[in-house]
């Protein structure tokens, strides 16, 4: 029996997640890591050398690019998945959590399923197939969901946030282990083309409920401002349409290229609805403040007037009142830099090494009764 496993998702992107997945596997070097699907020119080059074992639907045409059209496959893809381990660790914003295992299940959990529980937001926009795949399948994912989180032995979350969230969803009380940032002022530094140092730097994947119009339309009555955009999505085209000459969209970049973004911002601004906000803890490696929506994961992860700026709304008048607070205060470098250092990554992999081995056999206590679920939420 291998002693750790980890489960993902998928692995076609290149976000959050799929950095803590990266961390897990320092914390676990020899683990295998079993996903859905695996696009390995999508997410990080790292995972080429790590054991990915992806699913079986990974051989069906299409699904590596647009793993959205997978939603109705994945619920019955993990179910049918056991693997044979001691422990499982299950990094999971909806799927992963579902495998099957001889031995104990961890969940890192990101969040319960947006699709399922805030549809409002992650839906936003005009995304037919998701809606009505959505409409028919909800109800038996909800009680497939649930299921799923109640085979678990123990739950970990990022964030105060999404612990409450854990808690009303499914009556868990999750601990929580906030996820690393892994860019560091040491990683190499590559320029990127045609990017002055003295800009606003926005890290995000181009969805609805990332509010990544707003901020457009702030820098578009900061005409003296610079914004540059990092990331790609499904709104790419839309938004580079209304996008006025100051803003600079580069897609996706290198670590290496993101560190020096990172090196040479002002600043970085993100309206989203975040369950955790790991780009202010990234930014704060390397000394520099950001310009944050109040709300969820931020309000873990950001220090008002010290690491950074709040703003209570994602519009793009309350944007651009926090640029404008920003230009009118000085932040203490070290300072940021001292609170980046509790979410170091060795602090991670030491954390999590810990929570897996309280579970191997011989070591873990006995559990409690869990309390029931309780109505979801939306």
């Amino acid at each position: 029996m291998t002693p750790v496993a980890i489960v993902h998702d998928y692995l076609t992107q290149r976000g959050g997640a799929e950095r803590v997945v990266l961390s897990m596997l320092k914390a676990f070097p020899t683990a295998p890591l079993y996903t859905s699907l695996y696009q390995p020119d999508g997410t990080f080059p790292e995972f080429r050398w790590a054991d990915v074992r992806p699913l079986a639907i990974d051989r069906i045409p299409g699904l590596r690019h647009h793993h959205r059209f997978a939603l109705p496959l994945l619920a019955a893809a993990f179910s049918n998945l056991l693997v044979n381990a001691e422990v499982v660790l299950c990094s999971s914003s909806g799927w992963a959590h579902g495998v099957q295992t001889l031995g104990r299940k961890i969940v890192y959990c990101y969040t319960p399923a947006r699709w399922l529980y805030q549809s409002e937001k992650y839906l936003a926009g005009p995304q037919p197939f998701e809606a009505a795949a959505l409409s028919s399948l909800a109800p038996y994912l909800r009680r497939w969901d649930r299921r799923a989180a109640f085979s678990a032995h123990r739950y970990v979350t990022q964030s105060s946030v999404v612990r409450a969230r854990i808690r009303q969803v499914y009556g868990i009380d999750a601990e929580i282990l906030p996820g690393p940032y892994r860019l560091t002022p040491e990683h190499l530094q590559v320029p990127v083309e045609e990017v002055t140092p003295g800009f606003f730097l926005c890290v995000s994947r181009l969805l609805p409920y990332k509010n990544v119009g707003a901020v457009i339309g702030a820098f578009s009555e900061l005409p003296r401002q610079h914004l540059v955009i990092v990331g790609d999505g499904p709104q790419g085209m839309a938004l580079r349409r209304i996008a006025p000459a100051n803003v600079t969209f580069v897609g996706a970049v290198s670590d290496a290229q993101l560190a020096w973004l990172y090196a040479h911002t002002s600043g970085i601004i993100t309206a989203a609805y975040e369950d955790y906000g790991l780009t202010p803890l990234e930014a704060a490696a390397f000394g520099k403040p950001s310009l944050v929506l109040r709300w969820g994961g931020f309000l873990d992860t950001v220090v008002e007037d010290t690491t950074g700026i709040f703003f209570d709304s994602p519009t793009p008048a309350q944007i651009r009142e926090a640029v404008r607070r920003f230009h009118g205060r000085t932040f203490n470098q070290e300072a940021i830099r001292a609170h980046a250092s509790r979410y170091s990554e060795d602090a991670f992999v030491r954390r999590l090494r810990a929570v897996v081995a309280s579970e191997m056999p011989g070591e873990r206590a006995p559990l409690e009764p869990r309390p029931p679920a309780v109505a979801a939420l939306g």
